[in-house]
């Protein structure tokens, strides 16, 4: 899908749901500027959105959030002053344009007198509004649901399910004198399970999350979500705590990915290596892995949850390809560290609300198919483990170390997958991992859950995805 650019109809149509035209932004910059700041942004939001959950065979809750405001940010040098308002009155929003304004104390800057309307993308248009479905089709969805959970496995003795929805509309003005609007739609629904045996207690979840509408939700995609989180879940009493240290691991295709994801796509965000924070700050242009490992970010996936049709700057997203056959080529670039390396944004320019100001962040990450076949990496290890899903990492992204928990895996004994594991930890070091990759399937899935990653107290959503791959040796934590 190539990008194109907005009519003026629908930037009318933005402009009547904030309240605002031309004339009204060009007296907010003129008030955001007045300062001498060297250039400011406008970033309008509303959001609403819409929560369903059933617990113990019933809907047991059910509400609605709306959010409404305007973020007005305004750089000089390297400084960045930042302001917001959720009142739209435009005394209130030149009030935010003065506190944003106080970064700088140069003469008066003059604000843009015509405005252009951006290019963007087109990833995710809905064929059924989510205003037009009604809070009856998503209980009967938790319902049938729920129902064939219980219906999976006799063990099964607890099922909470939450189904969501939400739509955000944003409308972006820049001082370069670019209007950009977005509708920005996400969509979800979610299942944890309880199940007992012999006394025992186990639990575990499974979940799918997309820019896309109520017709993704298919009868088959209902039987996979019931039937991928019973089996997560009785999988554990058959799971083994395996013995710890040094081995081979195999990273399942798929969510693992989020270990590419935090261990190493954070370390590639430029606003780390601009501070010499991250350890491939002085890396573009030198190989940091084998040279059938690439790895690309990439905002522009039809209705995955990362994709976005224009990032929170205004500036049209694209495919970054972050590793090429082993070498570092490009960081992820908001217009702050694109100016500073002298290069175009690669619009990761995220933020989580208008509350916020962007910054580098990263979309939908993943790692190309490789040479490989996922048997004959299983068949390669002699003594290790393959991990499928994580939860509670920890990352320090200056080193890159890393502690993840294997929430889902399997022994790997002799060339053949024997029993599944629980309770282990994984250790290491991100760009070591990178480094010790030595083979990689042809098998890339993306993940289907719902990921947020979090960044200096901000919440962004994203995907991330993996080939089966096989790391040489990662430290695994057991019991001895």
């Amino acid at each position: 899908m190539s990008a194109f650019r907005p009519d003026k109809s629908e930037i009318k149509d933005y402009f009547a749901r904030f309240g605002v035209d031309e004339a009204v932004i060009r007296q907010i910059m003129e008030t955001a500027l007045s300062k001498g700041g060297d250039y400011c942004d406008l970033f309008f939001q509303h959001e609403f959105s819409n929560h369903v959950g059933l617990e113990d065979r019933e809907v047991n809750r059910a509400y609605s959030n709306i959010d409404l405001g305007l973020g007005i940010r305004v750089l000089k040098g390297d400084q960045t002053g930042y302001s917001f308002t959720e009142d739209l009155s435009l005394k209130s929003m030149k009030l935010a344009a003065q506190t944003a304004a106080e970064i700088a104390n140069d003469s008066r800057q003059i604000p843009p007198q015509e405005f252009s309307v951006g290019k963007k993308g087109d990833y995710y248009a809905l064929r059924v509004a989510w205003e037009d479905v009604g809070i009856d089709t998503k209980i009967d969805f938790l319902e049938k649901v729920n129902e064939m959970v219980f219906q999976k496995d006799p063990r099964i003795i607890k099922a909470t399910l939450s189904f969501y929805d939400e739509n955000s509309y944003i409308l972006i003005a820049t001082s370069d004198g670019i209007l950009q609007t977005d509708h920005q739609p996400m969509s979800g629904l979610n299942v944890s399970c309880i199940a007992e045996q012999h006394n025992r207690r186990e639990s575990n979840h499974y979940g799918l999350s997309v820019r896309d509408d109520i017709q993704y939700f298919t009868p088959e995609r209902l039987q996979e979500l019931a039937q991928e989180s019973v089996r997560h879940t009785v999988q554990l009493f058959d799971a083994i705590k395996p013995a710890p240290g040094e081995m081979e691991v195999v990273l399942a295709a798929g969510s693992s990915g989020i270990l590419l994801h935090e261990a190493i796509g954070h370390g590639m965000e430029a606003d780390f290596n601009r501070k010499n924070v991250s350890i491939f700050a002085d890396k573009i242009g030198k190989r940091i892995a084998k040279d059938f490992v690439s790895v690309v970010d990439d905002g522009t996936i039809p209705h995955l949850r990362g994709s976005i049709n224009v990032d929170d700057e205004g500036n049209p997203v694209e495919r970054t390809l972050l590793v090429e056959n082993g070498i570092l080529k490009s960081y992820l670039h908001d217009r702050i560290s694109a100016r500073f390396y002298g290069v175009k944004p690669t619009g990761n320019g995220r933020r989580e609300s208008f509350r916020h100001s962007p910054m580098p962040r990263m979309r939908n990450t993943y790692m190309l198919p490789g040479p490989h076949k996922k048997e004959e990496i299983i068949e390669s290890v002699k003594k290790g483990i393959l991990a499928e899903t994580f939860s509670n990492g920890q990352v320090f992204i200056g080193a890159g170390d890393f502690t993840f928990y294997v929430k889902s895996g399997y022994l790997i004994e002799d060339g053949k997958i024997t029993r599944p594991i629980k309770d282990v930890n994984i250790i290491g070091n991100g760009p070591k991992v990178l480094e010790n990759i030595v083979m990689v399937a042809d098998d890339l899935e993306m993940a289907k859950g719902g990921w947020t990653c979090g960044k200096n107290g901000q919440g962004v959503p994203v995907s991330q995805g993996l080939p089966t791959v096989k790391v040489s040796s990662i430290t695994v934590g057991g019991v001895s």
